[in-house]
């Protein structure tokens, strides 16, 4: 089948913040930790022809091992000292495929309908990224003191997914490692070679990073009767 898309999966982080003895997604929700919450999200999505994960060294054939509960797990390497680099061992790794999806292990929330949204949208425009509209005013501060107030119709927070052609994003992150560049996400790699456009999510798509996030999880799955 054509036009799939293959998702990589950062999971080499070591999530200092969340306090824990090991890597936070491997942290239990509900008797699942937080990486197969995620990984049934696009393990049940019939447009994602595959899964690829980025793993620290000394959980790599875990993470192999998982691939006998989902499996769309074709790749598993070894993740980089950042993020960026992580996802380009993982790029130079897969097969060129039509589009790529770039999600953080430490979001079980996506939902379907964002996925399908972002899905149809990098058909039409090679480049779109999941994003909420920021509920707070935003103030520029520099040495804690307000310099702007900036226009909060403007501002999105932007999330994962991120989709984009499988070219392109190879083509950006090539650009990337000849410049040296180290960007927030990966759209900021892109951005400099292409526009990027949104896809709006939910709030519900939290990034779980701390103790304290454990907690909106929980009211999270209890909202959604799981």
């Amino acid at each position: 089948m054509t036009n799939m898309y293959d998702v990589i999966i950062p999971a080499a982080g070591m999530g200092k913040r969340m306090q824990a003895d090991k890597n936070k997604i491997l942290l239990q929700l509900h008797s699942k930790s937080i990486l197969e919450h995620t990984l049934e999200t696009f393990q049940s999505d019939d447009n994602c022809r595959a899964i690829h994960l980025a793993a620290q060294k000394d959980e790599l054939e875990m993470l192999k091992a998982m691939s006998k509960a989902y499996n769309k797990i074709e790749v598993v390497t070894v993740g980089g000292s950042e993020r960026q680099y992580s996802i380009y061992n993982v790029l130079k790794a897969i097969q060129p495929c039509d589009y790529v999806f770039i999600h953080d292990a430490a979001r079980p929330f996506v939902t379907p309908e964002t996925l399908y949204k972002l899905y149809t949208k990098v058909q039409q425009y090679k480049s779109v990224v999941a994003a909420v509209k920021v509920k707070d005013t935003v103030k520029r501060v520099i040495d804690f003191q307000v310099e702007e107030t900036l226009n909060r119709e403007e501002l999105w927070q932007i999330q994962t997914p991120q989709a984009f052609s499988y070219h392109l994003l190879l083509e950006a992150y090539n650009k990337a490692n000849e410049d040296d560049f180290l960007g927030t996400d990966d759209a900021s790699l892109v951005e400099r070679l292409y526009p990027v456009n949104i896809v709006e999510s939910d709030y519900d798509n939290i990034k779980i990073t701390t103790p304290e996030d454990m907690f909106f999880a929980e009211a999270i799955l209890k909202k959604r009767g799981i």
